[in-house]
């Protein structure tokens, strides 16, 4: 008996049949069933069916002589499924990637519930997944769980339809829940089950990608199919008429269902023409039939309740031309606020500029907080140049971007203007304003965004899928005029100082004096790291695993190269992986065994590189920094030809890696299992990158650049040799390598506290 039977009716989806059963059988809970129902379908829908179920014995084809609907097709699915729980999934729509990992974690978290409700996303045309964060509120999983669906009737204003619940088949079976034949055939399936329901658990998460068809779909392809609606309402109240006990849901049913009905025939794809006055007057009949007194309406509802108690399809007709005109007036009225606002902005940066210019202000902006240089360099400037006042450029939506105490800014503001008019010092390590215009006596700083691994600034312009831009000839003009305003670049190393003079030429200088981001992993004690596992949730002797793969710019979703789950499964209960995935695809799922913990949006990456034991990536620059703390590296590149030819690289990472290389998820499990990953040949590997990519990092480099910068030192004293650094030790490893606790008299620094950003 499989864990769970998914049930696929299609009709007319062959060009999007594939993705759907490809989406079910890739999932990384493999016990289920797929029973794939074709209706009927006069396309290849039988044909694709039949080749899926040669490849996968999972997947049980049914073959229906004629077009019979969405409900019957469910119901001959429903009648062949033998998993303990049921799930169905049209065939233009995809479960998303650990959908039935997470809807299993949580059933065996809440007892095993007749009901999941879980979350969607609609994706459009064009790809962009959009999840309506409204709706989803009612899914909360801080409440206790499971609950019976009186407990939270909010459950009841989600859309009633089949493919947002995992439903326990013998609860399905011993209540006789069937689908009715007709259109909006989920409509009284999905109340009736939500109100039998003995026991309902609630998902926070999208397990179903709703695809948003152009054409072919229902809900945007006119017909008298639509008025179907109306007998599916009156099996809905003949279920309650049948039940007593459900009588107290009558009124919040009620309101759904005239706002179900204004919806169909507010909207004009869904009529054919001639009959919206029809369909008003039958959901007339409706609402006189089922109304319920005395319900609470709010003010835009009380407008629909009226248009359809009384008929008023004139009136109608008149409120949607005055809220299309109020609309247009509101959108015009916005344009020339916005154009107003922003002439009254730049007349007010060019008066602030004639202002006299402040040498104790300094602006930091970074596209990663306080996580990045910037960061570093902020905190410094208030250690070693506490007479500067520092502020940060964050985005309002953004607010915990950088840590408490410097002033804030918000792009666009008045403020923000004032701050890049008068502040001697702008540091960033991306674009700086476009509308800034530097003065005479301001400093301008840029620290980049890590080794350069793979091609950066006029490099792109020859990779049209991650270049910046359509118009090579414009992007190059920007990239001049923006490196031609720096006044200091912050390089990490040699090979940093070169690539940056060629692809970002200016007359700036460059202070090859190391990451300033990297000051905190030479900083830190091991009271810190111990503190930093610990609130991340690895367990104590466990061997953290930092998972941390490069981005894919020329993909919109990323793709996942690796099943940590299975990874996880095979290392052994000593292992656990911290998984720190790009968007917009989202985490990994954590595996039920909790050894996979989700730090994808953890503020501060070196907290993460501390707390840590080893680093899996790719063709992230993170590696560069990671290696200064002499821990093993394994590079995981299963598509480097790939990835190389679209995005470029400076490196042969095949002949010069830090660590071992790895082409396949079997091949990094064998390095791990077998200890090759902390072998002789990765220390050899990892020493002879460090030496060429770490050459300066030893915990004082953002006090060398803010002595230089602010103080115009230019004799800075020598990096500590590498034999002599002590970045902070692994927890895992501590007790295999000695350890020393003092540091020569002419490297040693001030000790200063290390800040925590968890």
């Amino acid at each position: 008996m499989p864990r769970f039977s998914v049930i696929v009716p299609a009709y007319q989806v062959q060009a999007y049949l594939p993705a759907c059963l490809e989406s079910v059988l890739s999932q990384s809970c493999p016990d289920l069933e797929l029973i794939a129902v074709d209706d009927g379908s006069p396309d290849a829908c039988g044909a694709l069916i039949e080749e899926f179920a040669a490849r996968d014995p999972r997947v049980r084809p049914v073959h229906l002589p004629e077009n019979t609907g969405p409900g019957p097709a469910r119901d001959a699915g429903l009648d062949r499924a033998a998993g303990d729980y049921v799930l169905f999934l049209d065939g233009d729509d995809t479960l998303a990637p650990d959908a039935l990992l997470a809807i299993a974690d949580r059933l065996k978290e809440t007892d095993e519930p007749d009901v999941l409700v879980y979350d969607h996303a609609r994706v459009h045309w064009s790809g962009q997944a959009v999840r309506n964060r409204a709706l989803s509120a009612p899914l909360t999983e801080h409440d206790p769980a499971p609950f019976r669906a009186e407990d939270r009737p909010g459950l009841l204003n989600l859309p009633a339809v089949a493919w947002n619940k995992a439903c326990r088949r013998e609860f399905l079976e011993g209540g006789g829940f069937r689908f009715p034949p007709g259109c909006y055939e989920d409509v009284p399936w999905a109340y009736s089950v939500l109100m039998a329901a003995r026991t309902v658990a609630t998902l926070d998460r999208v397990c179903v990608h709703l695809r948003q068809r152009r054409v072919g779909s229902l809900l945007c392809t006119a017909g008298e199919r639509h008025f179907d609606v109306f007998g599916q309402y009156d099996r809905v109240f003949a279920y309650m008429e049948q039940r007593p006990e459900l009588a107290h849901w009558r009124p919040l049913l009620f309101r759904r269902m005239v706002g179900h009905l204004t919806a169909v025939y507010s909207r004009r794809e869904r009529l054919p023409h001639g009959s919206r006055a029809l369909f008003l007057r039958r959901a007339r009949a409706h609402y006189r039939r089922y109304r319920a007194p005395g319900v609470p309406l709010p003010p835009r509802e009380r407008i629909d309740h009226a248009v359809v108690r009384f008929g008023l399809h004139r009136t109608h007709r008149m409120l949607r031309l005055a809220r299309a005109l109020g609309r247009g007036t509101a959108r015009l009225t916005g344009l020339l606020l916005g154009a107003l606002r922003s002439a009254a902005l730049r007349l007010h940066y060019h008066v602030q500029r004639l202002l006299p210019l402040r040498a104790d202000r300094a602006v930091f902006a970074s596209r990663e907080g306080h996580d990045g240089d910037p960061g570093a360099l902020e905190s410094a400037f208030r250690e070693f140049a506490p007479h500067i006042r520092t502020a940060w450029v964050v985005e309002p939506k953004s607010p915990h971007a950088v840590p408490p105490g410097p002033r804030r800014l918000a792009p666009g503001t008045a403020a923000y203007w004032t701050a890049l008019a008068r502040s001697a010092y702008l540091v960033s390590d991306t674009r700086f304003e476009p509308g800034l215009r530097k003065r005479r006596g301001q400093v301008l700083v840029q620290t980049g965004a890590g080794t350069p691994l793979r091609h950066r600034g006029l490099d792109l312009l020859d990779r049209p899928a991650v270049a910046p831009g359509a118009d090579a000839d414009a992007d190059a003009e920007r990239i001049l005029k923006d490196a031609g305003r720096w006044d200091y670049v912050v390089s990490a190393n040699r090979h940093s100082t070169l690539t940056w003079e060629r692809v970002h030429p200016g007359r700036y200088t460059v202070l090859e004096y190391g990451r300033p981001c990297t000051d905190r992993l030479y900083t830190a004690t091991e009271a810190d790291v111990a503190r930093l596992r610990e609130s991340l949730g690895i367990p104590a002797g466990a061997v953290a695993i930092l998972y941390a793969p490069a981005r894919r710019e020329h993909r919109r979703t990323q793709p996942r190269l690796l099943d940590l789950e299975r990874v996880v499964h095979r290392l052994g209960p000593r292992f656990v992986i911290l998984a720190r995935i790009p968007g917009p695809a989202g985490p990994p799922r954590p595996a039920a065994s909790g050894r996979v913990l989700d730090v994808s949006t953890h503020p501060n990456v070196a907290s993460l590189c501390l707390a840590s034991d080893a680093l899996i990536t790719d063709y992230s620059s993170l590696m560069a920094d990671y290696a200064g703390l002499d821990r093993p590296i394994v590079l995981h590149t299963p598509d480097r030809e790939a990835y190389e030819e679209i995005h470029g690289s400076y490196l042969d990472l095949a002949a010069f890696p830090p660590g071992v290389v790895t082409h396949s998820e079997d091949e990094l499990i064998d390095v791990f299992t077998s200890g090759h990953w902390r072998g002789s040949r990765s220390a050899q590997l990892r020493a002879a990158f460090r030496a060429r990519f770490c050459p300066h990092d030893d915990g004082r480099v953002a006090e060398r650049v803010v002595r230089r910068v602010v103080f115009g030192e230019s004799e800075q004293p020598s990096a500590i040799p590498l034999p002599e650094r002590r970045p902070a030790p692994s927890a895992a490893a501590a007790h295999d390598r000695p350890r020393l606790t003092t540091v020569p008299p002419q490297h040693a620094a001030a000790p200063r506290p290390v800040a925590e950003h968890v």
